[in-house]
């Protein structure tokens, strides 16, 4: 069990009363520190209105008396620590195991990387971690998972790994590091994530266990398992658009044995799901020729039905960036050739050198006027080069 409890004017008062001590707030630590924790003497300075925060008292496992005090992260020095902590209700009485501590790291610039995570002045050179500028375990996990996919591709001579934006959140936490940097430690929230209606937790391996095949990650167990998730998936669909229902009584009244308000057009029983309140195994009821599905088959088959509109609007959006990162940009290309630049735009690509016009559309300070500028000019010297 956990326990929750707050701070106090008490609490408080030692802070302020101490707080030139306090490394995170008196200098000495100069490093910005993650937006999303921060110390308890931080969270002092930036909510001088708040008269108490919140605290969760978490056990650090089954066999130990060691509880962690999470929200109350702190540089102060060890009496200080004691003193706040006895202020708190249920820590009266309490002993430190450990004190808290602050830290402070220095990160590499991420835009000197490649999507693949290799540097781009570096053949071989991968980077991965909190050192490319996050925070957070999954962040620094996912970035080894592909730093790692990506130098054993390179060993073996293969093709590497990029992950779209609409693919993955690997996807858009690699693009946003090294296209456009980051000034404090980067946690990947979801909305940061433009197309989050595809990336969702219900269709993740239709996205990426095919990519895990192609590059060898992929047993063939779990690949028969996902081809035959994916085959009645299809097969669900096709037999939800072709059973078409037409508004006669017997009709009507097996619709509503089955819970489903009865129907006043022809239409086909995928047009039927559609509505918020009709559920597969309803419909199964009525219409018993439908297959019979799995839990998670039927929860992306609803989803798929439900939201077919949004998607689709949504795919259309990917299918219009996709056009963009397809049309790759020359390592080697100079930009101080491409006329008509404006001087911002020529200053930024020539520091991150994307690898596409996607990408170079995704630069702070790189307009779509410039981008037009440049694909223009990259089809002007494709021509060129043809007649010769």
């Amino acid at each position: 069990p956990c326990y929750l409890t707050y701070t106090n004017e008490a609490t408080h008062k030692i802070l302020r009363d101490n707080m030139d001590r306090a490394p995170m707030a008196n200098g000495i630590i100069e490093g910005v520190g993650p937006r999303y924790c921060p110390s308890i003497e931080t969270k002092i300075l930036r909510f001088p209105d708040k008269d108490r925060h919140q605290l969760f008292l978490e056990p650090e496992g089954l066999h130990t008396n060691e509880v962690y005090v999470q929200g109350m992260s702190t540089s102060m020095p060890m009496d200080v620590q004691l003193a706040f902590l006895h202020t708190i209700p249920g820590l009266e009485h309490c002993h430190v195991m450990r004190a808290g501590y602050a830290i402070e790291y220095d990160c590499i610039d991420p835009t000197q990387l490649k999507p693949t995570l290799e540097f781009k002045a570096i053949r071989g050179f991968f980077s991965a971690g909190q050192s490319n500028g996050t925070s957070g375990y999954e962040e620094a996990a996912a970035q080894g998972l592909i730093a790692g996919i990506n130098a054993a591709l390179l060993l073996k001579g293969e093709e590497p790994v990029v992950l779209r934006r609409s693919d993955a959140y690997i996807g858009v936490l690699i693009d946003d590091l090294v296209t456009k940097g980051t000034h404090e430690p980067y946690r990947m929230m979801t909305s940061r994530a433009e197309y989050r209606l595809l990336l969702r937790q219900d269709n993740a391996d239709m996205r990426l266990t095919p990519i895990g095949r192609r590059i060898g990650l992929v047993t063939d167990a779990r690949w028969d398992r996902f081809l035959q998730k994916k085959a009645a998936i299809e097969d669900a669909l096709t037999a939800l658009h072709d059973a078409t229902l037409t508004p006669s009584a017997a009709q009507n009244a097996a619709l509503e044995e089955a819970g489903i308000a009865p129907i006043h057009t022809a239409c086909t029983a995928y047009d039927l799901l559609k509505r918020t309140e009709v559920h597969y195994e309803q419909l199964r009821t009525a219409l018993p020729d439908l297959p019979a599905l799995t839990q998670e088959v039927e929860t992306q088959v609803e989803i798929q039905s439900r939201y077919e509109g949004y998607i689709k609007k949504q795919m259309e959006q990917v299918a219009h960036m996709e056009r963009l990162e397809s049309k790759k940009i020359p390592e080697n290309i100079n930009y101080n050739d491409v006329p008509s630049l404006r001087d911002e735009a020529r200053e930024k690509l020539a520091a991150i050198r994307p690898a596409s016009l996607g990408q170079a559309s995704r630069i702070s300070g790189v307009s779509p006027a410039d981008v037009s500028v440049l694909a223009v000019w990259m089809e002007s010297q494709r021509r060129m080069q043809a007649a010769k």
